[in-house]
């Protein structure tokens, strides 16, 4: 998630004074509105928890009225605080941080605590109606949804909540995975456009095969054998998302209307781009700096549909097991107003992009760039897969995982080591060809702001072909 505190304000407090109020900005959008001593609260807190050599350095108080240059200076400030606590491991994750986050965002909002309605669109098109505080954080509203779903707690850890935006074709376009830090009723209400909406979808790969051997256990039991909202809908391959042809289409409405689910999922397991969450246009630098690019994640690989210049297209894709890391970074461009002034508050766009460095060959690395307002959206599904991939290796749990990184159990020694030295991936399917081993950290770098003028090198286009997928490269290659 991307951080910002784009702006003040003088407010009017209770007593009739007035004070300078602090925007954050979450993505681009406004999160909460805090007081500099509300923020200077949470770092003593912080500083008390965790000790002062861990927390990073806070702006200090001020005896006089600020001047206006002076308010710019700490609004600067506390903005680099804010994204440093964020970005560590430990605080990042600490319930002390995102607690106060939740509760700024309700106060900021003034949406009294009290039991609503909140809708949930379902993958398969339909909705569903859960009973929720407006105070439930996004795992309370997850647990909500899959009570009333009827999905397993073993289940629960593989799928997440969404914010999604309906476009005027009907078609939904990600705008981000709704984090620990915000309360969904607040969240949807705040935007006030009834275009938003909140998405149960799967977040994990291999869901599909967990939902098979939960629907045999159930049958077991005289139950449903899986919930109905599992079962991806055809519609997403009337939309396009879903490549077919005609006797995979009509076969697969005849198995969606006999019930024959399970027959259903595996035949939907072998069509192309079946499961993967799809991204709103955008552009790369690859396999040419400025070329328009769709960017579909699932499977373990970022999948890249080009079109070239010369208006060639292209297809390529990009395995997770061969990305050594990657990086989200923001920079203020202006806004496009004929005037080449530099960027003030209210005069600027975010710009954000993707980066990973990836192994094309034996001994070549290179930087792939997309620049894409929904680039960190495509970090977490990056970051999922990651998850995925270590937990199958290491025989453990993904709600386990997810639980101890949102309870803040992960000591930072664990977590410097990780960066350093985790354990090489192998190829989680015995049946397909050896994926490459890396010898460098899988992993997500950063959030960061840079200028325009840092960004990733450009790229030779000459390395681009269609199926683009470095697997059977032997570990003596390496």
């Amino acid at each position: 998630m991307h951080f910002s505190i784009p702006e003040t304000e003088v407010r009017s407090g209770e007593n009739g004074s007035t004070y300078v109020a602090y925007n954050i900005h979450v993505n681009g959008v406004l999160h909460c509105r805090v007081r500099y001593s509300q923020l200077l609260g949470l770092h003593e807190q912080i500083k008390k928890e965790y000790g002062s050599n861990v927390v990073p350095a806070f702006p200090p108080k001020k005896i006089f009225t600020l001047t206006p240059a002076e308010v710019e200076q700490r609004r600067e400030q506390l903005e680099k605080y804010m994204q440093a606590v964020r970005l560590d491991s430990l605080l990042g994750a600490s319930e002390m941080f995102n607690s106060f986050l939740r509760k700024a965002q309700q106060e900021t909002q003034q949406i009294p605590t009290e039991e609503v309605a909140l809708d949930i669109c379902l993958s398969n098109g339909q909705k569903v109606t859960v009973n929720i505080l407006t105070s439930d954080q996004t795992e309370d509203v997850l647990d909500a949804v899959a009570t009333k779903l009827d999905l397993p707690d073993d289940l629960v850890g593989y799928f997440s909540l969404f914010l999604v935006r309906e476009g005027v074709d009907g078609g939904l376009s990600f705008v981000r995975k709704l984090q620990e830090f915000e309360l969904p009723y607040v969240s949807i209400t705040s935007l006030r456009s009834s275009e938003f909406h909140i998405l149960l979808r799967k977040s994990r790969s291999d869901t599909f095969g967990l939902l098979l051997g939960h629907g045999v256990r159930r049958r077991r039991h005289g139950q449903q054998s899986w919930p109905e909202f599992a079962i991806r809908p055809v519609s997403d391959i009337e939309r396009g998302w879903i490549l077919v042809n005609k006797d995979q289409h009509r076969q697969l409405k005849s198995l969606q209307e006999k019930g024959s689910k399970k027959e259903f999922i595996h035949l939907g397991q072998t069509l192309k781009y079946y499961g993967y969450i799809k991204f709103d246009p955008c552009i790369t630098d690859f396999p040419e700096k400025g070329c328009q690019v769709i960017v579909s994640a699932g499977n373990n690989e970022l999948n890249f549909h080009v079109k070239l210049p010369n208006e060639q297209i292209k297809e390529g894709s990009f395995k997770v097991t061969r990305m050594r890391c990657w990086r989200v970074t923001s920079s203020q461009v202006p806004i496009a107003n004929g005037t080449t002034n530099p960027c003030s508050a209210s005069k600027c766009d975010v710009k954000l992009e993707l980066a990973f460095e990836y192994l094309m060959s034996k001994d070549r690395l290179q930087w792939v760039t997309i620049t894409s307002q929904q680039a960190i959206m495509m970090s977490i599904c990056l970051q999922s897969m990651v998850d995925e991939l270590m937990v199958k290796k290491s025989g453990g749990s993904i709600k386990k995982m997810l639980r101890k990184r949102h309870n803040g159990s992960i000591h930072r020694s664990d977590s410097q080591q990780a960066v350093k030295s985790p354990p090489l991936l192998d190829s989680p399917d015995p049946n397909r060809e050896q994926i490459v081993k890396l010898s460098t950290k899988l992993s997500s770098v950063s959030l960061r702001g840079v200028s325009a003028s840092n960004s990733a090198n450009d790229i030779s286009g000459n390395d681009f072909h269609g199926n683009y997928a470095f697997e059977g490269i032997g570990d003596d290659d390496l």
